[in-house]
């Protein structure tokens, strides 16, 4: 059927960049005797056909010869061809399930996968293991008899042995019964049954209770988890190498979906017999902890977790950028064959923080390295959806905190910074490992070489820092004295403002350089300007000033904005650059004249000089940092009442959040009835408006009593709320809101 590529039209259709030709050479190349050509082309299929999980009609148009090239007995690496069609209707059929199904090729190929779904039961009898892995799922997707499918998945699982083919059967039957819920029974009452089998493999068992949980989530009860426990506690470590830069490790280095028993890049089983893919790293569902492996080494032996090789940095890349791909890198690695289903049983249990705390202490004290470490992502997940007390989780995290695995403890140390203000109860372990670290590589271990001890001391010490300890002062000293990853210092220096002496010299040079060279601006510049302004010392003035001006002069608007921002929170002792401030203006740029006018109204408080310049800028897109300029302006501001009025009206609610604030802030208790409308429909509209709603409501006194209830419901919520849910703005919301009600009764 190859040969017959050439009769579609491919230049008539697009994927994701543009016209469609290039597809049949994809096509035939997925045919190649030569592996790196097939690896190629399916990188460019899934990149540009499928990119994304898109379908598209010319995705959808591929579909017969993708199924000629799986049907090939002599098609080289089929499994990856089955496991792409898979991809392909997965996506199709999830997205046929909502109105907007007939969008691009979803609907046709949603057809095309269904008709064909007799294919997934050949393929997943197929003498080649890779292929079964790749196809199973389509059992569960494709098919519409639900009883036919459940009894096929049993067939399957009866046939299979190895644990890498029984795995993704348990996640195809609850596909199966969430896809048609006529199934559920039949499924429940299977997942019973393996998991209740003592002759199962433990993490097949695991397995069968977490998807009969996602199945049957109402049914959830109090033994689960303890249930969950001890099935881990009976999957074997697993001591492996781990390839690519691992080292010893443990379970897989590698990638996967968060509901557990995906097939994995089963392309790799080409170059090696099945039995030796058991002993090498593959995806998350991966060998079975001790299944085709060596004998194990005792849990009080077995290795930790080696990191990955870091990438070489990209010239021109800013370090900040590079670091924030490593980061998402990182947060795909899967160090267990469990994983990916203790992160489905706590997708499941969802609220139960109770519950999921108990497991994350399991998985933490787990023997086998591999659980430990990727259970630290999950108690992040944790504290940083939900509040309460996470005192015991932050302990037992920070037991991890050992100088001998540096690539945990820079997990741990990393988690720690994320949720600062709520990781008090850790600043003495964290101070130990920043002193136990310098003591055992010396005073400059921030710049060492090795990127996993590098990383684990420079996560603990903005940590730390963030925690407000002076004992993180000596190593951002040497950050910002040898350059080496300087930005990280510069994110957490304003944390520590009794250091201010030491750090705004070294700030202000930091500035220096880019008013030398202001045409290679970065973020760390906004970052320095930041921490200047908040630590407060004037001896920086000067500079920034002079940053401005660097800015001005190369069209850098935001670095520009950022520095007057910076001088407004000098106050009046921000008078030195009064001149530069005013020469900007008149700038056509509306952020840079915000900040001037904000500016000028910190330092000097001349509501005549500034009004003209703001009552223009409500018109623009920075209507909203107009408008809380005004606010802090206050009664002499009452000219733009009538302005801040018609900006209620508005359709998009930040907008009338920003008037309403600074409308109560201006005209006082009369305006209380309309602020107040405005606010709390904002906050109920959309909730990333409380930081912003409650901080009015705390300033407007008796008028605010009316939300009350509001604020009571919200401090009894269990998820976080507040701006982006992040624990830095829902720990501040709480806190505010607990003020508001006790000042209200």
């Amino acid at each position: 059927m190859i040969n017959e590529l050439d009769v579609i039209d491919w230049s008539s259709m697009n994927h994701a960049y543009g016209p469609a030709d290039e597809i049949p050479g994809w096509l035939r190349a997925m045919a190649s005797t030569d592996r790196s050509v097939r690896d190629g082309a399916l990188s460019d299929f899934y990149g540009a056909v499928h990119h994304q999980g898109d379908v598209y009609v010319c995705t959808t148009a591929s579909l017969p010869f993708l199924f000629a090239l799986a049907d090939d007995p002599v098609t080289p690496d089929r499994a990856s061809v089955v496991e792409l069609l898979v991809s392909i209707g997965h996506h199709a059929v999830e997205r046929c399930m909502y109105d907007y199904g007939g969008e691009m090729g979803y609907a046709g190929s949603a057809v095309v996968v269904r008709e064909r779904a007799d294919a997934f039961v050949s393929y997943a009898a197929d003498d080649d293991p890779a292929v079964r892995r790749a196809a199973v799922e389509g059992l569960g997707l494709f098919i519409d008899d639900a009883g036919r499918a459940a009894g096929l998945l049993r067939d399957r699982m009866s046939a299979e042995c190895g644990v890498r083919e029984r795995l993704p059967i348990v996640e195809a039957m609850a596909t199966l019964a969430l896809r048609l819920p006529e199934a559920t029974e039949t499924a429940t009452a299977w997942f019973d049954g393996l998991a209740g089998d003592e002759t199962t493999e433990p993490v097949v068992r695991l397995a069968a209770l977490v998807q009969r949980a996602r199945c049957a989530s109402d049914l959830i009860d109090e033994e689960l988890v303890p249930a969950a426990i001890g099935l881990l506690r009976g999957i074997p470590v697993v001591a492996e190498e781990v390839p690519e830069g691992g080292g010893k490790g443990c379970g897989t280095v590698g990638t996967g979906s968060a509901t557990g028993a995906g097939s994995g890049t089963d392309a790799e089983a080409d170059a090696h017999s099945d039995a030796d893919a058991e002993s090498e790293a593959v995806s998350e569902a991966g060998a079975a902890p001790g299944v085709g492996s060596e004998p194990q080494e005792s849990a009080s032996t077995a290795p930790e977790v080696a990191p990955p090789t870091a990438p070489q940095p990209a010239p021109g890349v800013p370090p900040q950028v590079l670091a924030a791909f490593e980061d998402l890198d990182r947060s795909q690695l899967v160090h267990s064959p469990a994983t990916p289903l203790l992160r489905a049983l706590h997708e499941v249990l969802d609220s139960r923080v109770p519950e999921r705390s108990a497991l994350l202490a399991e998985q933490l004290d787990s023997p086998d390295p591999g659980v430990r470490h990727d259970a630290i992502r999950m108690a992040k997940e944790v504290m940083t959806s939900w509040r309460g007390d996470h005192t015991a989780l932050l302990m037992r995290l920070a037991d991890r905190l050992v100088t001998n695995d540096p690539y945990t403890a820079a997990e741990v140390a990393e988690t720690l910074r994320t949720v600062a203000r709520i990781a008090e109860p850790a600043r003495e372990p964290l101070a130990d490992f920043v002193e136990a670290q310098r003591t055992a590589h010396g005073p400059e271990v921030w710049a060492m070489p090795d990127p996993s001890v590098r990383r684990a001391h420079q996560q603990a010490v903005m940590a730390l820092a963030r925690l407000g300890d002076p004992r993180a002062l000596p190593s951002l000293l040497v950050a910002l004295d040898t350059g080496v990853d300087a930005w990280r210092a510069v994110q957490v220096a304003a944390s520590l403002p009794a250091a201010a002496g030491q750090l705004v010299p070294r700030l202000c040079r930091e500035l220096e350089r880019f008013e030398r060279s202001p045409e290679h601006a970065d973020m760390g510049v906004s970052a320095a300007l930041s921490a200047l302004g908040r630590l407060g010392d004037a001896s920086a003035v000067p500079v920034i000033a002079e940053t401005v001006t660097a800015a001005m002069r190369s069209v850098q608007w935001p670095t520009a904005a950022a520095a007057l921002n910076a001088l407004a929170a000098f106050g009046p002792a921000g008078a030195p650059a009064l001149g530069v401030i005013r020469s900007v203006t008149g700038t056509r740029d509306p952020a840079v004249r915000v900040a001037a006018a904000g500016a000028l109204w910190a330092i000097e408080g001349r509501p005549e000089e500034v009004l003209p310049l703001l009552e223009d800028l409500l018109d623009s897109h920075c209507k909203h940092e107009a408008a809380d300029v005004l606010g802090r302006i206050g009664p002499a501001a009452s000219r733009v009442v009538p302005r801040l009025r018609r900006m209620l009206t508005a359709g998009y609610e930040w907008t009338r959040v920003h008037a309403a604030t600074a409308l109560w802030d201006i005209g006082g208790p009369d305006e209380a009835p309309q602020v107040l409308e405005i606010l709390l429909d904002a906050w109920r509209t959309n909730e990333f408006t409380a930081d912003n709603v409650i901080a009015c409501l705390d300033r407007m006194g008796p008028a605010a009593a009316p939300a009350v209830p509001l604020v009571r419901s919200e401090l009894a919520r269990p998820r976080r709320g507040g701006r982006f849910h992040g624990v830095e703005n829902d720990e501040e919301l709480q806190r505010v809101s607990r003020a508001f009600l006790l000042r209200h009764g």
